[in-house]
């Protein structure tokens, strides 16, 4: 049973204990095995396109194209006012750079998701050690003689049930 498939049974039916060092491995795994070659050439592009250096780069390809089709530059003009070949171009980048983006977005969901899997893991295995802490706790109180009657801390005490959770999580989403 793999950890980032199915979480929850995975809970249920471990018993050894999940290390920082291997939720991590897990994550990197997941995410190295959801990466294809597209997702990361949209990452490097799209790390590309969001710096100034893309900007200043394109400003001056635009100022060089205007002043080269005005005749400022003494060229003879091959895309004369209103610059329709420019306006191709720029209208294409503009369809690839949103593409492109859109791709970068769609991954960063899919990392946003796994983490949020390793999260919960790591919630409920918390969860786990706190009512055990709380169980011995009310233990040394009942053998020291200091025990109460305490509601709060008898719920508290009691093991989540992460079938009944489920149960929950999956009826509130549909």
């Amino acid at each position: 049973m793999d950890v980032f498939k199915d979480p929850l049974q995975y809970l249920r039916d471990q018993g050894e204990r999940l290390t920082p060092d291997r939720l991590a491995q897990g994550f990197r795994t997941q995410l190295k095995n959801a990466t294809r070659w597209p997702d990361r050439a949209a990452d490097l592009l799209t790390s590309w396109f969001g710096t100034v250096a893309f900007l200043l780069l394109n400003t001056l390809f635009f100022v060089i194209w205007i002043l080269w089709n005005t005749g400022y530059l003494g060229f003879i003009p091959f895309d004369p006012f209103p610059f329709n070949l420019i306006t191709t171009i720029v209208s294409l980048e503009a369809i690839f750079l949103s593409v492109i983006v859109l791709i970068t977005q769609n991954r960063q969901n899919k990392i946003a998701d796994l983490r949020q899997k390793m999260d919960f893991e790591i919630d409920v295995r918390a969860e786990n050690e706190i009512t055990k802490i709380l169980q011995l706790l009310a233990e040394l109180h009942a053998h020291a003689g200091l025990a109460k009657k305490d509601k709060e801390l008898a719920e508290m005490i009691k093991k989540t049930d992460l079938g009944k959770l489920e149960e929950d999580i999956r009826g509130r989403s549909e």
